[in-house]
């Protein structure tokens, strides 16, 4: 009975992290029970005749309750133990539960195991938060769609048209793209994770569920990188006159999905000999975490400071005469897009990362709502202000409409002319011989654009 509510909390309490709840549970519950009969083999190997002398007026056997382990002893003896591991790692509390062995065998453990450790399944504390983590699941569910819809158009766009394709904007597709594999990443992940509550494919997929950990946090490095190349794009746009893009393109290219790849790939044999627990989600090793956590937070730091020193160097232009008489209004534009890109490109992490990642604080759920539920909005923003907002792609994309709708328009004009016997068209020719040389040039003009 207390496992089936144990459960309930954990799926509860974990909902919205990258978390397989039942799996990580009988992980944990099976690790304790092998080292309970580890402990209470031991303790029969170890038995001596004075000890059975001691024990002759009756004694309850060593036991496992799913839960705790409790060593043979003696009639009258009260025996305590330690609140299971999985409990102290979802409230963060330690306390102890106790049985009496009795010449009828162990009694109930008190106080219950529940309010022992500090989780109470009557406490409708827990519901709000179950309740707060399914809408946060709902906000992001939704955040990642809108920005998977706006990214993979804003893509398109900038690859289909030749005009717009540029150094600058080869870096914002890669970003788009980073932002695009964050969000299918975030997908599969809830996909494998959260499919079922089968118990019995915990063994089977525990390969492939730590494949798509690494595949997760690896599309968040990768999405931070490319925020990063940003940031030193336009900081290299300002302070260098002349510059090779091609090559510091494939520098940045190298930064954006190699650097990632090290970071995820040393993080991840780490887990593997160190920290090889569950689904590798639950961070008990700080060191091991910081393998992610510090390149992430050293990017938006360096990430910070470009972007105070672009603002600088932009209001140091904007009050210069030169400034003012020659691109006032895209260094204004410009001052505008960065100030709106500080905050967006996560400098909110960099205050969450040294918080301790405990479930029983509220700080978890602010952290949670900034990085999941805002979060997942960041694609949508990026694409909306390098693309849809872009005066170059604006007007690229109305040059094409009215070309297609002019090309429209004379291959209608031609279909009708030749469903008359082509008396039409012999009449424009006509025209054009009898016509003013200006008026003559423009009709040859518009037949030229078939």
């Amino acid at each position: 009975m207390w496992t089936i509510w144990v459960i309930i909390f954990w799926i509860s309490a974990v909902l919205i992290r990258a978390v397989p709840p039942v799996c990580d549970l009988l992980s944990v519950l099976k690790k304790e029970e092998e080292n309970c009969a580890e402990t209470l083999s031991l303790e029969a190997k170890n038995r001596t005749p004075e000890n059975d002398l001691l024990l002759s007026s009756g004694r309850c056997a060593g036991m496992w309750d799913n839960m705790s382990c409790w060593p043979s002893s003696a009639v009258g003896q009260t025996v305590n133990a330690h609140c299971p591991e999985f409990f102290q790692m979802l409230t963060g509390k330690k306390g102890f539960v106790y049985r009496n062995c009795t010449s009828e065998g162990w009694s109930d453990p008190y106080p219950r195991p529940d309010i022992a450790c500090g989780y109470n399944v009557n406490d409708t504390t827990n519901e709000a938060r179950h309740s707060y983590f399914m809408t946060l699941k709902t906000m992001y569910t939704i955040g990642y769609c809108t920005s998977l819809v706006t990214l993979t158009i804003a893509l398109v766009v900038l690859v289909s048209f030749r005009r717009l394709r540029c150094t600058r904007n080869y870096i914002h597709m890669h970003l788009f793209t980073s932002f695009i594999l964050r969000a299918l990443s975030n997908f599969i992940k809830d996909a494998i994770l959260f499919s079922s509550e089968d118990t019995n494919y915990c063994g089977s997929y525990t390969a492939g569920c730590k494949l798509t950990m690494v595949f997760f946090q690896y599309c968040i490095m990768s999405n931070y990188s490319w925020l990063l190349v940003e940031g030193l794009y336009l900081h290299t746009l300002l302070v260098i006159s002349f510059f090779s893009e091609r090559k510091f393109l494939w520098r940045f290219i190298a930064l954006g999905w190699g650097a990632p790849a090290v970071f995820v790939a040393a993080w991840a044999t780490a887990r593997q000999l160190h920290e090889n627990i569950g689904c590798w989600d639950i961070n008990t090793d700080a060191n091991t975490w910081w393998i992610i956590r510090g390149p992430v937070v050293l990017s938006i730091f360096v990430n910070f400071i470009l972007f105070v020193n672009i603002l600088r160097i932009l209001m140091k232009k904007l009050s210069s005469p030169e400034g003012r008489s020659s691109d006032f209004n895209q260094y204004k534009r410009l001052a505008k897009s960065t100030l709106l890109l500080i905050p967006l490109f996560g400098v909110h992490y960099i205050i969450f990362a040294f918080f301790p990642e405990d479930a029983s604080s509220g700080t978890m759920e602010i952290q949670l709502f900034f990085e999941l539920a805002l979060g997942s909005f960041q694609g949508f923003v990026v694409a909306v202000l390098y693309c849809f907002l872009n005066g170059e792609v604006q007007l690229e994309v109305q040059r094409k409409w009215r070309q297609w709708h002019l090309s429209k328009h004379l291959r209608q004009h031609l279909s009708t002319s030749a469903s008359n016997g082509g008396s039409g068209l012999t009449q424009e020719m006509q025209m054009v011989r009898s016509s003013p040389p200006e008026h003559r040039r423009a009709t040859l003009q518009r037949s030229s654009v078939l």
